[in-house]
């Protein structure tokens, strides 16, 4: 990162770089640090923050019941699948301008993106997941007379724990890019993409644009890190989280 970053310096300072189309790094590096102490910067990444949150942890609440039920009755999992794979591939950024329309408070239409695009990874990480339970182990506890309720959730459920806490995490960074790509294309007052937008129009706009853009590419690998970080300490013994 340190090299990638003099290179910019330099190709800025030699000229193979305009610093009209692209300010020098040292020039964005310190704008960046500015934004740290600037009291509205931080009040719209507490925006953006709070949003991701309430929308992850609702798709959560969402997505892990309707994970666990379609893999665990197939007749479920065949009806609803051609629905599945039908809104699956939509791109969630298209949806903006249709979700500007229909929800009338910024915050909802956020929320409602973030819970649309974060919903796939721990869907399908939990039906996958609970593919991959050994069949001996629910085989077991349906001999000693457990029902299929019993059996979930002491033996499906807690397998496929870090395949969840895997869905989880790629979908707590695609909450975070959904909540500022709506905040850049639908407007609003508040986040870091309103920030964005609103820096552009600004002497320094180019300047601070990037010097957002960047505290947003660190907030996203901050939060990637930090659920690695969980995945390995409370899932140490499964293969696919070992540090």
């Amino acid at each position: 990162m340190a090299g990638l970053l003099l290179l910019a310096e330099a190709a800025g300072r030699l000229g193979f770089v305009s610093t009209v189309q692209f300010p020098l790094a040292s020039t964005v590096l310190v704008a960046a640090a500015g934004l740290a102490a600037d009291q509205e910067f931080l009040l719209d990444v507490g925006a953006t923050f709070a949003a991701w949150a309430l929308g992850l942890s609702l798709t959560v609440a969402f997505a892990v019941p309707a994970g666990l039920l379609l893999g665990s009755v197939p007749a479920v999992e065949r009806a609803l699948r051609p629905v599945i794979e039908f809104l699956r591939p939509i791109p969630s950024v298209a949806l903006i301008p249709l979700a500007a329309f229909v929800f009338t408070e910024r915050l909802d239409m956020k929320i409602a993106m973030i819970m649309y695009a974060s919903t796939w990874p721990i869907l399908i990480n939990t039906m996958y997941g609970l593919r991959e339970v050994d069949p001996l182990a629910k085989e077991t506890l349906r001999t000693f007379g457990f029902g299929r309720l019993a059996v979930l959730l002491r033996v499906s459920l807690p397998s496929t724990a870090p395949f969840i806490a895997t869905g989880v995490r790629l979908a707590a960074t695609i909450a975070l890019i959904l909540a500022i790509s709506t905040e850049l294309l639908a407007g609003g007052s508040d986040g870091i993409g309103a920030f964005i937008v609103l820096a552009g129009s600004s002497p320094d706009g180019l300047t601070l644009t990037v010097a957002a853009t960047v505290w947003a590419g660190l907030l996203g690998i901050a939060t990637n890190g930090a659920f690695v970080w969980a995945e390995r300490r409370l899932f140490h013994w499964h293969p696919g989280t070992a540090a």
